[in-house]
């Protein structure tokens, strides 16, 4: 209590002084129609402006849940996707698989069996002549050895090193890594990376009658192991004819944008080893 006192005669000029501007403002908000609907008004201003940064905060604060719920989703959507791609439907009476249409000569092989695991990228090299990206999932979320990365918006590489909770990505900005791939209109080739920019790579093998125009997409083929058909590696922004092999050396302004490169999915096909074995087994014979 007698520190109550001493807080009260130091402080009751001010104390005063805002018991009066109380006063006044109430007053103020009563008896004068203008003033009053004014203060109303710019009262009503700052509270609004004060949700809205406390909206604003929550927002920025919950950005990475939202950006895992849509990782997530799109995870489900491209694999949907590509269960469409990877039928081939077949008249053939001889081929026992399930039939999926009311007409019994249609059967459906099955050729791949893809599916998306999110990730998010906790380290990234674009300057050495192999760079890697480290990401936050390993063996004991299903990671394994070969499998494909691609971004939102294109090819990414190759898992090439996991442990139990991190796995290593060999990246498309490195000399071991080369990408099946196709142009427009069937013409395949593989991707590699120049070695120059992190920015752009370049396809070779490819015959030099081709017709080629700049803004030409390149998109991975069906001859990949792990790689879906389809995904996007890069847009064509200039060709140089190599005239002792007569093929064109196919420059392109990579799809994924490696400077900040944040998510990423892994792809794993479970027929890939399957496939792999068959053609180890004739390669060998």
């Amino acid at each position: 209590m007698r520190n109550f006192i001493f807080f009260i005669r130091r402080f009751f000029n001010l104390l005063l002084f805002l018991a009066l501007e109380i006063i006044c403002f109430v007053l103020i908000e009563r008896t004068n129609t203008l003033q009053g609907n004014d203060l109303i008004s710019s009262a009503n201003a700052a509270a609004g402006l004060i949700y809205k940064k406390q909206n604003d905060v929550v927002y920025y604060f919950g950005l990475r849940k939202m950006n895992d719920s849509l990782l997530s989703e799109n995870a489900i959507l491209r694999k949907k996707l590509d269960i469409t791609y990877s039928i081939d439907t077949l008249r053939d009476s001889m081929v026992h698989t399930k039939i999926i249409q009311a007409d019994t000569s249609i059967h459906v092989v099955k050729y791949a069996d893809y599916l998306y695991r999110t990730a998010r990228v906790i380290n990234n090299s674009i300057n050495a002549s192999d760079n890697y990206i480290t990401i936050n999932r390993g063996s004991a979320d299903g990671i394994v050895k070969g499998m494909a990365v691609i971004s939102g918006t294109g090819v990414v590489g190759r898992i090439e090193h996991v442990s139990r909770h991190f796995s290593s990505v060999l990246s498309v900005l490195s000399a071991k890594l080369k990408v099946s791939a196709k142009l427009k209109g069937g013409t395949n080739g593989f991707v590699i990376w120049d070695e120059k920019s992190p920015d752009i790579l370049a396809m070779t093998e490819v015959r030099d009658y081709v017709s080629i125009k700049k803004g030409d997409s390149v998109f991975t083929n069906n001859y990949s192991l792990y790689f879906p058909p389809d995904v996007l590696i890069g847009t064509v922004v200039k060709t140089e004819k190599e005239k002792k092999k007569g093929t064109l050396m196919i420059y392109l302004q990579s799809s994924t944008n490696f400077h900040n490169l944040q998510y990423v999915y892994v792809i794993g096909n479970s027929m890939a080893e399957e496939k792999k074995q068959l053609e180890d087994s004739v390669m060998k014979k």
